[in-house]
């Protein structure tokens, strides 16, 4: 099948010209806007996915547009597994023989239950779902390179990217995150620290939601969202009946096409107000036993994860320590970097590194247990993944934290705080808090 093409300079904010694409018709079946490292990379519209069930793999090629593939109809397919879905999921991509392919997708929290062989906490949960997309726009630079199957669709793609129109939209109405009752997650924290002093784990994440009661324009929200935060990766998201957007602190896993491979754990945290106190915040950081301890311990398990992947002494811990500014907070953050072993493949160091330690505890099966009897709901998408995946054998993945979630007519926040030995559930709960408001500051109102 080939791939249109059509490069162009653009003048428009990259982030404005993004969300547009995304808004636009192109993107009213499926949507995926990733951010990373000043490129905008904005998938549209479904030439084929991949889906990962708790027991099988499913292959989706739609009816595609006669103008590219004349006399072709819908195509389905399905594949057991055992294991893990990943080999299947790998399989399928390279299976579809779309040349210079790219997926766009998510994998679900409850895909590190499945390769912790814990397949009983998974329940009917969704593990992954992954687009290739009908038109891709790459944004960076000033320029934008535009791919399709269709020439009607290169061209539509073309004429927003060359006479954007900004959309009036509502202002942002803060919500209140300390609302919610905290008993709930007061409890659930002294449970967690019982059982870290009775040396079950070291660490654990436990997260608590907080329900949005109106509805939110989710493309406002990314544009103000973004504006005021500086993640490390940010992402706009539609496919099937999830949308999200977010803003990344931080990346589980990124391999390259040669083969570099790199993890990102932030574990320790205060809040970044602007107050004339951040300052003696960052101090009070970076000299606290326990946000030391819980920092430590994360790196430690990121590091002993990379080892098997990686050529022998090329996992290496960069900056260790250092304190990066994520919109209402700052953390401690190290980055672990490797060169993958030639035996290993992309998803095999996606799969070993996923779930984020940051986002789930030390040593990791029995933190899920933990968060599996304290949290009443699935994680699904949250401290999971949003995940771009293509050809040459990159992966770039990002953990799914500082995110507005929607699915039917519910739409929340959730955040977490890393407990250790050392922690108050007061003290959780305020940074929940922290967390909560880089995302919950920047709601706007849908129209």
């Amino acid at each position: 099948m080939p791939l249109l093409r059509r490069e162009l300079a653009v003048s428009a904010d990259p982030l404005e010209l993004a969300a547009a694409l995304a808004e636009s018709p192109l993107g009213a079946d499926a949507h995926v806007v990733y951010e990373r490292n000043g490129s905008w990379l904005v998938a549209l519209g479904t030439l084929a996915e991949v889906e990962a069930t708790p027991h099988e793999v499913v292959v989706r090629v739609p009816d595609p547009d006669p103008e590219s593939v004349p006399g072709a109809g819908p195509d389905e397919h399905r594949v057991a597994w055992t294991g893990s879905p990943l080999p299947a999921v790998s399989a399928a991509l390279e299976g579809l023989r779309i040349p210079e392919w790219r997926a766009y997708g998510w994998a679900g929290f409850e895909l590190a239950y499945v390769h912790a062989g814990m397949p009983e906490l998974v329940g009917d949960a969704r593990l992954l779902h992954l687009l290739l997309p009908r038109t891709e726009v790459r944004i960076d630079g000033g320029r934008a390179e535009v791919r399709s199957v269709s020439m009607r669709e290169l061209e539509a793609a073309v004429r927003l990217l060359t006479h954007y129109q900004p959309v009036p939209r509502k202002s942002p109405e803060p919500l209140d995150v300390t609302g919610t009752d905290p008993g709930a997650y007061h409890s659930a924290v002294g449970s967690a620290i019982d059982d870290i002093r009775s040396r079950q784990l070291q660490k654990v994440i436990l997260s608590r939601v907080v329900p949005i009661p109106h509805d939110v324009d989710l493309t406002g929200t990314y544009l103000a969202g973004r504006r005021a935060n500086t993640p490390t990766r940010s992402f706009l998201l539609g496919l099937g009946d999830l949308r999200a957007t977010g803003f990344s602190p931080e990346i589980v896993v990124s391999v390259d096409a040669d083969r570099q491979v790199l993890t990102q754990p932030l574990a320790g945290t205060r809040a970044l107000e602007s107050d004339g106190l951040d300052e003696a915040r960052r101090t009070d950081l970076l000299s606290d036993a326990k946000e030391i301890f819980e920092h430590a311990i994360s790196v430690k398990v990121a590091y002993d994860e990379m080892l098997p992947l990686c050529a022998p002494d090329s996992v290496v811990v960069r900056g260790f320590m250092e304190v990066k500014e994520r919109g209402t907070v700052q953390h401690l953050a190290s980055a672990v970097t490797g060169r993958l072993a030639e035996h290993v493949g992309p998803w095999e160091a996606f799969a070993a590194l996923f779930p984020a330690v940051t986002a789930s505890g030390v040593p990791k099966p029995a933190a899920y247990r933990v968060i599996h009897r304290n949290e009443a709901h699935p994680r699904g998408l949250y401290s999971g993944a949003v995940i771009t995946a293509d050809h040459t054998g990159a992966i770039d993945a990002a953990l799914v934290l500082r995110t507005v979630f929607r699915r039917g007519t519910r739409t929340w926040l959730q955040a977490g705080a890393g407990i250790v030995e050392q922690s108050t559930p007061e003290r959780e709960f305020e940074e929940t808090c922290e967390k909560l408001r880089s995302v919950a500051q920047h709601l706007v109102p849908a129209t």
